[in-house]
């Protein structure tokens, strides 16, 4: 397991620097600059500000200086927000950001899971329609949608949270159900067909007839093998709850890093479009790694195989 994971952090390490370095060529290719949006910039002004800032340097330079900076894990002063580097933005923003993905992945999980075991259970019964034309319906719908489908009804119509802004925990559902609701429709489905598949195992009718209770059946013997496809995809799921964040974040009025990162883009402001790309880079690859690793611990299976190979 040790020499795996040695592996997988050399593999996260290549990714890592391919992705910062496609982050920092797409932005030199990027039309504009920083500053394009100030009106009537002199050129004396604005050829001081590219020098402070290091842009009138070579590109090979420049490159070299951005991959020292993420190394050290400093990216550098925010053009846009005066006396903030992005350091701070990442420091104040990721909080946030953290508590409404984890927010949302709890929730999807243990509904996504919960009604997957209730279709699977009673299959081809109205629980098992229901349940499934839900996920279906939790899937087609964008994020974006549902959170303007909840705001109005929850929020304006039956007032039962409040519509926006992040100042108490009833501001976190809203924008935490908004962003599960996809994920959740997924893992129902994935949880439902792995169920079934489970179920149908011999090992299960051997269950069945020992006399074993119908609870500890699924909990014991059927969830735990029926789960490997759902932590497979946490991964995924990770990477869909940060992206997703994003527009969560804007629609809500979130000052998580998602409402930054957005604003940097519209702002022109490199240095937090890049930081953030990188550091996101690094949570997601860091899930993945985490996740191989639950593989281990849910299926020894795959635990002895590795030991084999070694």
């Amino acid at each position: 397991m040790t020499k795996y994971i040695g592996k997988r952090l050399l593999y996260m390490i290549l990714s890592l620097w391919l992705i910062v370095t496609a982050t920092f060529f797409l932005m030199r290719i990027a039309p504009g600059n920083p500053f394009a949006s100030e009106k009537n910039l002199p050129p004396e002004i604005q050829a001081n500000l590219e020098a402070h800032y290091g842009m009138d340097q070579p590109w090979y330079k420049q490159y070299f200086d951005y991959l020292v900076n993420v190394v050290t894990w400093d990216f550098g002063p925010s053009f846009k927000y005066k006396s903030q580097s992005v350091n701070d933005l990442i420091s104040e923003g990721f909080p946030v950001s953290f508590v409404l993905g984890a927010e949302a992945i709890l929730i999807a999980l243990a509904f996504g899971v919960l009604f997957g075991v209730i279709a699977a259970l009673r299959q081809n019964k109205w629980q098992d329609y229901t349940t499934m034309a839900v996920a279906v319906l939790g899937i087609s719908v964008p994020s974006f949608i549902m959170a303007a489908f909840l705001q109005y009804f929850l929020a304006i119509k039956l007032q039962i949270f409040p519509v926006a802004r992040w100042e108490s925990f009833m501001h976190t559902i809203l924008p935490a159900l908004a962003l599960a609701a996809g994920p959740m429709a997924y893992i129902a489905r994935l949880t439902r067909s792995s169920m079934i598949e489970v179920l149908a195992n011999d090992y299960i009718k051997t269950a069945k007839a020992k006399g074993l209770s119908g609870g500890v059946i699924t909990v014991k013997h059927a969830m735990r093998n029926a789960l490997l496809p759902v932590v497979t995809y946490l991964g995924p799921l990770t990477a869909g709850v940060l992206t997703g964040s994003f527009v969560i974040e804007k629609i809500f009025g979130i000052p998580g890093l998602g409402f930054h990162f957005v604003t940097s883009i519209t702002n022109r402001d490199y240095t937090v479009i890049m930081g953030v790309t990188v550091f996101y880079s690094v949570l997601l690859l860091l899930a993945i790694l985490l996740v191989d690793i639950a593989y281990g611990i849910i299926d020894p299976r795959i635990k002895l195989a590795g030991k084999k190979g070694e």
